[in-house]
């Protein structure tokens, strides 16, 4: 007597499918890995190019590494920045204004006079 022992199709196909959906699960999360780890070495190099463009690269060859924290905080916080605007350009600008005196943060304002 001999038994036979077939799996029906379905099943067959969900195996498959189950096989490429992990292929491509892991195949995924590699290249995300070589993007999170090729990502610090590639703004350190772009930064020490620009820097040697513009002559100043000896003055300050420390303090070019960016850590992958930094990258990441800085790419969270563009993130985020675009997430609360409408559909505005995707350039930020960081000017440093100086004032040398304003009267909304002067303290006598904030001050109320008793006169009895």
């Amino acid at each position: 007597m001999q038994l036979l022992f077939q799996l029906p199709d379905t099943i067959i196909q969900g195996i498959i499918i189950a096989i490429i959906g992990y292929t491509i699960v892991f195949f995924a999360l590699v290249i995300l890995y070589l993007i999170f780890y090729y990502m610090p070495k590639l703004l350190t190099w772009n930064t020490r190019r620009k820097l040697a463009r513009e002559g100043r690269l000896n003055a300050i060859e420390e303090e070019i590494v960016v850590t992958g924290e930094e990258a990441a905080a800085i790419s969270m916080a563009i993130f985020l920045c675009r997430d609360l605007h409408d559909d505005e350009s995707d350039v930020i600008t960081i000017n440093k204004i100086s004032k040398a005196y304003s009267p909304w943060s002067s303290k006598i304002y904030g001050l109320r006079n008793f006169t009895r």
